[in-house]
């Protein structure tokens, strides 16, 4: 008895069926080394573009205190001008590192404690339903009901 072979079968496949899972782990492993490789390259140039702005400011800032330093420098001795401007600079300091001391701290919102027992914090307040009630009679002039029943 001979089997067939469908046209374009080669000895190939034979071969290549019993190492099928480590190949395909193989491809799987490179598609992903080259996806992060991909992206790595990405967070890099936005690392670098951040380090170059950091530094720019930073000069920027150095510029700028020596602007003020020797524009306050002329009204004023020079140390007067220097202790001016360092106080500047540390209470700028003290104002962002209290700023981002409390941004730190501040918590989500709470949920409200239960108004009733039973009820979990944070559940949504429902108003409260009453039933219509049975309309009153009228009452006459010294408030007693009034008879309509004539």
């Amino acid at each position: 008895m001979t089997v067939e072979r469908p046209r374009g079968y080669s000895g190939a496949m034979d071969t290549n069926l019993p190492n099928l899972p480590e190949q395909l782990s193989q491809v799987v492993r490179d598609a992903i080394r080259d996806e992060l490789r991909e992206q790595t390259k990405k967070q890099r140039r936005s690392a670098r573009m951040y380090a170059g702005a950091g530094a720019a400011g930073l000069y920027g800032g150095a510029a700028l205190t020596a602007f003020l330093l020797l524009a306050l420098a002329m009204a004023l001795p020079y140390w007067a001008a220097a202790l001016i401007v360092a106080v500047l600079l540390l209470g700028a300091a003290v104002l962002l590192s209290r700023g981002a001391r409390t941004s730190r701290r501040a918590l989500p919102d709470q949920p409200a404690a239960p108004l009733e027992p039973g009820v979990p914090p944070g559940a949504p307040v429902m108003p409260s339903v009453t039933p219509p009630s049975v309309p009153e009679r009228p009452r006459g002039p010294l408030d007693t009901p009034h008879d309509t029943g004539h």
